[in-house]
């Protein structure tokens, strides 16, 4: 665990174009890093207006729709809303929050100009009954390259202690015999884990091989994530777990958005746009093909391998 003077230089909201080298290389170290106040003003006020409009019909009554998610509440165990599924194609701002330049150029610097989107939802902690996220990684080691695969996590409320994710720096690096005991636990206990506390604004890369989880919430505070998933399409076309053919769908997917973020009207005119240039060998219009977004949701089951 860092030092206090080392949460302060690596939780920093970087003033550059991306962030610094120090608060890469704690990523890699520890797992994870915090950004703070990224999503400010204008911008963060109509994303967290937008999710309310999303989600308050499937609080209502339960949506019998698969990008709707809902797990037993711990105290009544009724259906509770846990999390909603490819929010980039249902939300005009979730799209040109894809286009964000400064997470870009981030995400870039970490794995190479090759990065694609995969996952995009909006995982929730409900008052009173959110669930309890026992410890896990978001995935296994078998899609694991030679760059890491994360996600960014953008914070629309508050995360304290009775809502935030809990994590054990470094973890990613651990071995499954060094998880086991964790994952075999009874309950939900932090010991030897570190709270991961979040203002609206703040964004948080982790690893998905970084072990965290979440106790159940029984206070009356509400605490909401979207999140975008982050691999490389040179990792993804060799070890999935997604066809080739999902890859260049993504990509379009991208520069769709960072198109969208250049036009969108709240968004400062002075805001320098990404520039998304993979190496030619993943190029989405390599052999002059020419590809039709037809729609944002391309859903993972259609694109499965099967080894």
């Amino acid at each position: 665990m860092s030092s206090n003077s080392e949460k302060t230089t690596h939780e920093r909201f970087s003033k550059e174009d991306c962030i610094t080298d120090d608060q890469k290389n704690f990523f890699l170290e520890n797992g994870y890093l915090i950004l703070r106040n990224v999503l400010r003003g204008e911008e963060l006020m109509r994303l967290q207006r937008k999710m309310t409009e999303l989600m308050s019909p499937a609080l209502k009554e339960t949506i019998d729709h698969p990008d709707y998610m809902y797990k037993p509440g711990h105290v009544t165990g009724n259906p509770t809303l846990a999390r909603i599924e490819y929010v980039v194609d249902k939300v005009y701002e979730a799209q040109v929050l894809l286009g964000h330049p400064f997470i870009l150029r981030s995400v870039e610097k970490i794995t190479g100009s090759d990065l694609i989107p995969t996952w995009d939802s909006m995982v929730l902690k409900l008052p009173g009954e959110g669930i309890i996220v026992p410890w896990h990684r978001d995935s296994g080691t078998d899609a694991v390259g030679d760059v890491p695969i994360f996600n960014v996590d953008f914070y629309l409320d508050h995360a304290d202690e009775d809502t935030c994710l809990w994590a054990y720096p470094g973890s990613h690096r651990w071995s499954e015999e060094q998880i086991r005991p964790i994952l075999n636990q009874k309950g939900f206990s932090t010991e030897g884990a570190v709270p991961l506390l979040m203002s609206p604004g703040d964004v948080l890369f982790h690893d998905i091989l970084l072990l965290h989880g979440s106790p159940s919430n029984s206070s009356n505070k509400l605490r909401r994530v979207m999140y975008y998933e982050f691999r490389t399409a040179s990792v993804e076309s060799v070890k999935g777990p997604h066809t080739p053919e999902y890859i260049p769908l993504k990509q379009c997917v991208l520069m769709h958005c960072i198109d969208l973020r250049k036009q969108a009207p709240y968004i400062d005119p002075r805001e320098k746009p990404f520039e998304y240039n993979p190496p030619e060998d993943f190029s989405p219009f390599q052999n002059e093909v020419n590809i039709q977004l037809e729609t944002l949701r391309y859903p993972h089951e259609n694109f499965w391998r099967h080894f």
